[in-house]
Order: C-alpha cells, then sequence, then structure tokens
C-alpha cells in the first residue's frame, strides 16, 4: 500500500536533503571552473560521467558541448524532458568565495552551476528511488548566454530522437524569498532583438555646420523619436522597450563626423507587438535620417522569442510544487518578465512551462539578494535540495505507475 501523499512528499524531500552536500560539493566545483557558451567541456564530461553510473542512455555532441540523458522505466508510453543550461558569463567574480572562479574573466553569474547541480541530483534519485513508468528526458544545454544553444540543440536532432509530451524548465530568481516557486501561463519572458543603425552623413569643421550633413544631430533625434514608438505606437496595456545602448560619434569637438552608430535593444511580451516594433523602427530611423540629409543603414538581427508557457503545462507544474512546497510558498500567476531565455525556442515546439525558484531575497543571512550578471552573484545552495525534490516529484507526477 502507498503512502499517504502527505508523508510521500516529505520523505522525498527528507531523501533529496540527505543529499544535497554531495550535489552542492558538484555546484561549487563546476562555479570554480566555469565555461563560456560552445565550451563547456569540462562540464559536459562531469554531468556525462554521473548520468551514465547511474544508467542512463547519454548522447553527446548535440549543440555542440550538449546532451540528453534518457531513462527508461515500465510500459508507460508518455515522456517527459527536463532542461538545466551550463555555460558561464565572460565577468570578472567579485564574490571573494573559496569556491570562486579560477577562470580569469569567466564567472557563474546567472546561477547556471546551480541548475545543473539541481538536475543532476534529480538524476540520481530518480534512476535510484524513483517510481514512475515512462520515459525521462534530462538535456542539458549549452550556450544560453545569447548564442542560442537550444536552437543548434534542436538542429541536431533533439525533439527528433528524444520526443517530449511536454518540457520543463527552471531558473533561480533573486529578490524572490528562498525556495519559493514562481509560475506563470502565457507570455513568462520577452523577446529580444538587437539593432544597429549606422548613419553616414557628410563630415565637416564643426565652425561650418552648413557645408555638412551632421550624423550626430541626425542620431539624436532618432534617439528621441524612437520613444514615440512605445508611447504613441503601442498599445499601452502591451509590454515594449526599445533601449538605446550605445551611441558611438566623433573624436574631436570641432568636428563633425561623417557616420554615427547607434546600438538598440529591442523587447516584448507579444509577438504581434514585436512585428510592429521592428516595422515602426525601420520606418522612423529611415524618415529622420532623410529629414536631416543622411543615410540610415540598419542591421536589424531577431533575437530570443517570446517565452510563452502553455497553460495546462503550467497548471500541472503549479499543482506539483503546491504539494511539494505548500501553497503558501507558491506563487501560481506571477509577473512576467523582460529578459530573455532561449528555453523560448523548445517551448515553440513543444508544449511547457518554464519556472522560476527564488533565490533569497537579503532577509535571515542576507544571502541571494544580489542580482544575476552581477561579479557579486552567487547561487543559493539552499536549492539544490528543493529544486531537485521539484524535478523529482515532477517526473513521478507526470509519468504515474
Amino acid at each position: 500500500m502507498n503512502a499517504p501523499r502527505e508523508s510521500f512528499v516529505h520523505d522525498k524531500i527528507q531523501a533529496l536533503q540527505s543529499q544535497a552536500d554531495e550535489f552542492i560539493a558538484v555546484r561549487r566545483d563546476i562555479h570554480k571552473h566555469p565555461e563560456m557558451g560552445y565550451k563547456e567541456y569540462r562540464t559536459s564530461d562531469l554531468v556525462a560521467e554521473q548520468l551514465t553510473a547511474w544508467g542512463y542512455q547519454v548522447e553527446r555532441g548535440l549543440g555542440g558541448t550538449g546532451l540528453v540523458g534518457q531513462l527508461k522505466r515500465g510500459s508507460g508510453s508518455k515522456s517527459i524532458g527536463i532542461r538545466a543550461d551550463m555555460d558561464a558569463l565572460p565577468i570578472d567574480e567579485a564574490t571573494g568565495l573559496p569556491y570562486a572562479s579560477c577562470n580569469t574573466g569567466i564567472m557563474h553569474a546567472c546561477g547556471h552551476d546551480g541548475h545543473t547541480a539541481m538536475l543532476l541530483s534529480a538524476a540520481k534519485h530518480i534512476a535510484q528511488k524513483g517510481q514512475f513508468s515512462g520515459t525521462v528526458n534530462l538535456i542539458f544545454q549549452p550556450a544560453e548566454e545569447g548564442l542560442g544553444g537550444a536552437v543548434k540543440m534542436m538542429e541536431d536532432g533533439l525533439f527528433t530522437k528524444y520526443p517530449c509530451n511536454a518540457i520543463f524548465a527552471m531558473h533561480n530568481m533573486p529578490s524572490h524569498p528562498q525556495g519559493q516557486l514562481v509560475f506563470r501561463d502565457g507570455s513568462a519572458m520577452a523577446s529580444s532583438d538587437n539593432v544597429t543603425i549606422m548613419l553616414e552623413g557628410f563630415g565637416g569643421h564643426g565652425a561650418m555646420p552648413h557645408k555638412a550633413a551632421d550624423s550626430i544631430v541626425a542620431g539624436s533625434a532618432i534617439v528621441m523619436g524612437l520613444q514615440t514608438i512605445v508611447s504613441r505606437n503601442v498599445d499601452p496595456l502591451e509590454m515594449a522597450i526599445i533601449t538605446v545602448g550605445a551611441f558611438n560619434a566623433g573624436m574631436a569637438n570641432n568636428v563633425i563626423p561623417q557616420t554615427c552608430t547607434l546600438k538598440l535593444s529591442v523587447r516584448s511580451l507579444n509577438r504581434e507587438v514585436r512585428e510592429l516594433l521592428e516595422v515602426r523602427i525601420k520606418e522612423l530611423v529611415h524618415a529622420q535620417a532623410q529629414s536631416y540629409g543622411v543615410k540610415a543603414h540598419i542591421d536589424y538581427q531577431r533575437g530570443y522569442a517570446v517565452l510563452v508557457n502553455t497553460l495546462a503545462e503550467t497548471d500541472f507544474a503549479r499543482d506539483v510544487g503546491e504539494e511539494l512546497v505548500g501553497a503558501a510558498n507558491v506563487t501560481r500567476q506571477g509577473r512576467a518578465v523582460t529578459g530573455s531565455e532561449d528555453f523560448a525556442f523548445m517551448l515553440e515546439k513543444v508544449p511547457g512551462c518554464y519556472l522560476l525558484i527564488g533565490n533569497g531575497d537579503g532577509s535571515g543571512d542576507g544571502h541571494g539578494a544580489c542580482m544575476v550578471h552581477n561579479p557579486g552573484y552567487d547561487f543559493n545552495d539552499g536549492n539544490v535540495a528543493i529544486g531537485s525534490a521539484y524535478w523529482s516529484l515532477l517526473v513521478e507526477r507526470f509519468l504515474p505507475t
């Protein structure tokens, strides 16, 4: 006879807590040896070695340094995919921790070391004690940080070789209480597009501006004009961001430069709004440039898509979260995040859910509140047990015996 559900969940948390130190050590080892996207050789070796030892069928080389560990059990026909990212960022670490990065200029400033450790801990428990019937596909992805490792893995046949009925991923979130789970159905993370605008004018002497076509003045007008796209073209109930992050022109105070370059980050939470932004940016830039007598050259690069969590899978994931940590520790419909994630591309192919786990809000020991992509950031090791317990329970609820 099965134990009552509450006792079962308690035992699972205890089991994952009992092995937490082992995987906290793994997390810190990965943290100490960070690797950039598509260069996660050491990390990939570590993951593959452990998965193989636990009985997973492991395929390497998907997306370069990516890999999948597959485990089948029972006669169930369903399959689940769970993804963790492995890459680090080009940042000099400033934490002063004993396990701080030993690779100059590279650090795990986004918690991918923790994401990998949580899934490895779950993998061991699933293999040794998991009660499920079906197929588990554990996806360890390279190059999430702007390089599109998810796309590369899919191009190498990820979902052809390892079809999934649903797919899930988790990211830590500083400023949220440690261990709390945050869900959101629908658009959960923004698209991210990168735009480079080169304005070509006619250089001249600063004392004789009438004999030049000033690219700086045109660029300044474009910067201000771009702000009206969000305020006057986008539905006020929709989110849109146009950030001019770079404005480069000239070197001397008495020289009107021939060219000027602007670099933009463009984000939205709605696919239609994303299309509108591209159209209006191109129209406005060309029109403004022409009005100042300069030419505009626009390089508009589509980046990550809007991340859309499907309703049924998110509802399922929410229920598992509440079962594990209680309703008081679950946000069922959190706020959307204006950051971007290439897991969005996987969700375009397979239904699923991308959830957040609180990394800490600075209360108590003060740990975990430092935002990601910061030299002082560190993943909260308290999440290794709770994150891996969530993945283990999710598998058993998705693939019941």
